[in-house]
């Protein structure tokens, strides 16, 4: 993906593609507990607010309490967690020799996701071969990148669409909590065609059993207090990252989040993604390569430039 970013035209975009089915925005809403599908919260119900879907609905949400363990473990590492550095010790790493499909419809638009591990970034010199950056903000309720504003602000001041993600820890603290925690610390999210909605990183667990202890269901209700209240709270669903091996196992595969929030897939080892999460028919972002070209987790963002500033603009 080191091809250099210099306009935005659709000749340019049509040169990388790799096989998907669907694009960006044609979930449905189906009958799960986040929200209803109504437009607006209803009236008189105290704590309602909206927020945009995956699909671009705009539906009735507001902050759930599922009761879900808290058995912190001791933190040692927060800088060295980032997005799928929990996957080579879980997973097969060996990066698709064969990443775009020439026949493919769909465009695949070049970016990255860094965190405090890399530093300082030059974003003169990165800028030009990307269109969008997520960068790590928060790690449970004890950690902030302490390199954020200068990844943050500089992607921004050198034309890039980007955005931040949480890592969760979910046995330290609630999902609740942690979504209050992100939103304060540099992953709140603006309608202004620039900023990505903030995403929840949740995989395999850097301290201790894989899925920290929870049942699938507590799990499922974790991630559940995250994502509606961050979406109550910011009006965009956030995006869920994690891969497909550690989804089926914490959660049981559970369907229930596709109608609305974006999938973020890691996988290294497999053509367009792989096989996905029940539910999601397609991803939106595609996390290829832990390393490349460009700084940080190699990604591609599934569909036309337009659809990327749309999902900065509605959520």
């Amino acid at each position: 993906m080191g091809h250099m970013r210099t306009t935005h035209t659709a000749s340019r975009r049509a040169a990388v593609l790799v096989t998907a089915s669907v694009l960006f925005g044609s979930a449905l809403i189906g009958s799960i507990p986040a929200a209803s599908a109504s437009a607006a919260p209803p009236s008189g119900s105290g704590g309602w607010s909206w927020a945009t879907t995956a699909s671009g609905q705009r539906v009735a949400v507001r902050p759930t309490n599922y009761p879900t363990p808290v058995n912190p473990e001791q933190i040692t590492h927060p800088l060295l967690d980032h997005m799928g550095s929990t996957i080579p010790a879980h997973e097969s790493t060996a990066v698709t020799a064969h990443i775009v499909r020439p026949a493919s419809t769909v465009p695949q638009i070049p970016g990255i996701d860094i965190s405090g591990y890399q530093g300082n970034i030059n974003w003169g010199a990165v800028a030009p071969y990307i269109d969008f950056v997520y960068i790590k903000a928060t790690e449970g309720t004890y950690y902030t990148n302490p390199y954020f504003a200068q990844q943050y602000n500089g992607s921004y001041n050198s034309g890039l669409i980007r955005g931040s993600y949480h890592f969760a820890i979910p046995n330290n603290s609630s999902g609740t909590t942690q979504a209050d925690y992100f939103i304060a610390h540099g992953g709140g999210w603006s309608a202004d065609g620039k900023t990505l909605p903030g995403a929840l990183d949740i995989e395999y667990n850097p301290y201790g059993s894989e899925c920290y202890g929870f049942s699938q269901s507590s799990m499922v209700n974790w991630v559940w207090n995250f994502v509606n209240e961050y979406a109550a709270r910011e009006h965009a669903y956030p995006v869920i990252y994690s891969t497909t091996d550690w989804w089926s196992t914490c959660t049981g595969n559970y369907s229930g989040f596709a109608a609305y929030d974006p999938l973020w897939i890691a996988n290294y080892s497999a053509s367009g993604g792989g096989p996905l999460p029940a539910g999601w028919g397609y991803y939106t972002f595609w996390q290829y390569a832990s390393s490349g070209s460009q700084p940080g987790d190699q990604d591609v963002f599934n569909g036309a430039y337009s659809r990327l500033q749309a999902l900065a603009t509605a959520g």
